[in-house]
């Protein structure tokens, strides 16, 4: 996420990579060679920030916003592992609505099994520079990444007024993903984090409504087997960040 949402022309910012619940999280403490893709999207072209981002092996993701429209940064990291305890591990998939986990290991006679899992994280952020222009022909933020569980938003919600509908289409591998849990968080100065759960369509769609302005997270994960020395599992962690103050009526 960056420190603001809504910038000038030219402005650079220093992006936070974070890791938590509950749309508060810590700053990312992990180096520089976890992260394989750092690219930023402008209005009307791509930049691989990645190779001045990593020179040091603590992340820098400086990113320099000199293009009016809505940009769009995408990072990507390699696999880290983890083994939870098996009480745990079934907890953790039932709160992120991966029922059908819990059945396979269920079927593999493995529920008091721990769980060991590889995990990776692919998450974009949108960012607004100078004033939003309903007719942004070019697009960036729509654009697929080709990432292991992509969220593509289908309207600019930087031109959208306060209870207006978002979609966002879920894409696993690039394909339209069915019945995927999506976690949409709303951060509003002085209220309590608002969280809604939903379920995609048979396209890979989820619509939601911009109630309020705020900050906005949408998430999903995905899990499938691995047969990997280190992992049972395989899981693709997936973020959405974008800020929304609602344009006025004209």
């Amino acid at each position: 996420m960056p420190p603001q949402f809504f910038v000038a022309a030219g402005t650079t910012l220093n992006l936070g990579i974070f890791v938590g619940e509950n749309f508060a999280g810590e700053r990312w403490g992990n180096k520089s060679n976890r992260v394989t893709r750092l690219t930023h999207y402008a209005p009307t072209a791509s930049e691989d920030v990645l190779p001045a981002a990593t020179k040091a092996d603590t992340l820098h993701p400086n990113v320099t916003f000199a293009q009016p429209g809505t940009h769009m940064v995408v990072l990507s990291t390699n696999n880290a592992f983890t083994t939870l305890e098996a009480e745990t591990f079934n907890a953790y998939l039932k709160e992120e609505g991966l029922d059908y986990i819990l059945l396979q290991r269920q079927q593999r006679g493995s529920l008091n099994k721990p769980g060991r899992e590889a995990y990776s994280r692919s998450t974009k952020t949108l960012v607004q520079v100078g004033n939003p222009v309903s007719a942004d022909t070019a697009r960036a933020w729509s654009r697929p990444t080709g990432m292991a569980l992509d969220l593509v938003p289908e309207q600019n919600p930087y031109t959208l007024r306060v209870g207006n509908s978002l979609t966002v289409r879920v894409l696993a591998d690039g394909q339209p993903k069915a019945g995927q849990l999506v976690q949409v968080w709303q951060r509003t100065p002085g209220q309590t984090v608002k969280i809604i759960k939903l379920y995609s369509n048979q396209n890979g769609r989820v619509l939601f409504r911009l109630t309020n302005p705020g900050q906005y997270m949408v998430s999903a994960v995905r899990m499938m087997p691995a047969s990997l020395p280190e992992a049972d599992w395989q899981s693709n962690w997936s973020t959405l960040t974008f800020g929304f103050k609602g344009i006025s009526s004209r």
